[in-house]
């Protein structure tokens, strides 16, 4: 049991690790291409304060959108609209609190943003945390799946209406959801969501960027079928300097520093690909894509599942109490 629950997860995910360094050592991160203006467009990007989510709602102010910072450091989330406004970007920049552990902050955050009547035309689903120690959320959530899928799965949720009104053809609304490589060494445990049964910590990590995968493509069989004018595509950064490798275990973090000097992407490179898709004009009504250095791949094959999909859909509604 623990071999196959705690050391085989471990072992895929460094295995997807090592694949795209190498990778990484042999292509540079591609160059954005001239991005069209974004004035009167309305953005929302979770985990805007630093990394990746911070350069991402750089960007997106810097091409006149009104980005709407959505984190749970106050002080930090400050500090990124003044740093952000000093650089005198056209578009407005703002920062809103939101903790995605808590379905009550998930909740009241979307109510907020409702009451205020603003269209919402992009929502980038970019927070995460990577190896935390077990730990349960106030809800009772795993909190890799609490964070990283089921938090944004609400929000998502409860943002919908106001991002298919405020789409229209030709010019869609946007729902852009940060996975990694490590989702092609996941695999979703519908019998054991939360991983009580026996904790890893990389099984955790790894099924919750499948889980958004999964629900991206999903996602956007609903809305097409609808006739929504709303888009949904998963990103991958590739490996990117960030916090987010801050709990790795001792040795992993002595061996990371001097490799990720040389082969890991800056967050500005990283955060490229939420960018191009959140404003190309080349992802235009282009959805159910799994993207990675600009381009569209494939994505592990368990994510193609519908039925399983629809399996994770349907769970997903009743543990956070929304109707789908």
């Amino acid at each position: 049991m623990w071999l196959l629950s705690v050391l085989l997860p471990l072992l895929r995910l460094y295995l997807c690790g090592i694949k795209v360094l190498i990778y990484q050592m042999f292509n540079r991160s591609f160059t954005l291409p001239v991005l069209p203006r974004q004035n009167g467009r309305v953005a929302v990007v979770t985990g805007g304060t630093r990394g990746m989510g911070y350069e991402t709602a750089r960007h997106l102010a810097s091409l006149g959108m009104h980005v709407v910072i959505a984190g749970n450091e106050c002080e930090e989330g400050a500090a990124a609209v003044r740093t952000i406004q000093e650089e005198g970007v056209e578009g407005k920049v703002e920062f809103v609190f939101l903790d995605l552990t808590s379905l009550k902050s998930v909740r009241g955050f979307a109510k907020a943003f409702g009451d205020r009547g603003l269209p919402l035309h992009v929502l980038v689903n970019n927070a995460g945390t990577m190896m935390v120690p077990e730990r349960q959320t106030e809800d009772g959530f795993e909190f890799h799946f609490a964070l990283n899928y089921l938090g944004h799965f609400l929000l998502t949720n409860l943002l919908l209406d106001t991002l298919k009104r405020s789409g229209r053809p030709g010019r869609c609304s946007r729902i852009i959801n940060m996975s990694s490589a490590t989702h092609f060494a996941g695999v979703v445990d519908m019998e054991d969501l939360n991983k009580r049964i026996c904790y890893s910590s990389h099984a955790a990590y790894s099924q919750s960027k499948l889980a958004l995968v999964l629900f991206t493509y999903h996602l956007q069989e609903q809305l097409t079928a609808g006739g929504f004018p709303v888009t949904v595509n998963a990103v991958d950064p590739g490996m990117v300097d960030t916090a987010l490798y801050d709990n790795l275990w001792s040795l992993a973090q002595a061996m990371k520093k001097p490799v990720a000097k040389t082969l890991f992407r800056t967050p500005a490179e990283g955060a490229s690909i939420s960018i191009y898709a959140a404003a190309s004009s080349e992802m235009e009504g282009v959805g159910a894509c799994y993207l990675y250095n600009s381009h569209r791949i494939q994505s592990s094959n368990s994510s193609y599942d519908s039925e399983l999909q629809a399996e994770l859909w349907k769970k997903s509604c009743e543990l956070v109490g929304h109707r789908g």
